[in-house]
């Protein structure tokens, strides 16, 4: 069974653009357009990886990855963020949150398959 993706983005491009890159390779996808849209489903619905946007309405990405943490199943899930953010400022934030990873935006098909690879 293909492994589940939640990716997280209020970009329809963006999420159409990570949607197409994991499903070629195989991957089975669920979005969600902010953060508390994916918290809902992620509480229901366990998943293999999240990777998520920092900036978003409702819930940005550093407090989803938060919040995922806190629960049971997401305790050792890698939680990716993928954004335009590039600070290390921004990046310590995301580490403290719980981040496993970060990739900034404009990302490369190949090294989000890579790092995904190192982290599943």
């Amino acid at each position: 069974m293909a492994r589940l993706i939640l990716t997280v983005d209020d970009s329809a491009s963006m999420r159409e653009m990570v949607r197409a890159t994991l499903t070629s390779a195989g991957y089975q996808v669920v979005e969600a357009v902010d953060g508390q849209e994916a918290l809902d489903y992620a509480r229901e619905n366990p998943c293999d990886l999240v990777i998520s946007d920092v900036n978003m309405p409702r819930m940005d990405g550093i407090t989803l990855v938060h919040e995922l943490r806190s629960l049971p199943h997401y305790r050792l899930t890698p939680l990716l963020l993928l954004t335009t953010e590039s600070s290390q400022e921004k990046k310590l934030e995301g580490k403290r949150a719980g981040a496993t990873g970060w990739i900034v935006k404009p990302f490369n098909p190949d090294q989000l398959l890579a790092t995904m690879a190192r982290v599943l």
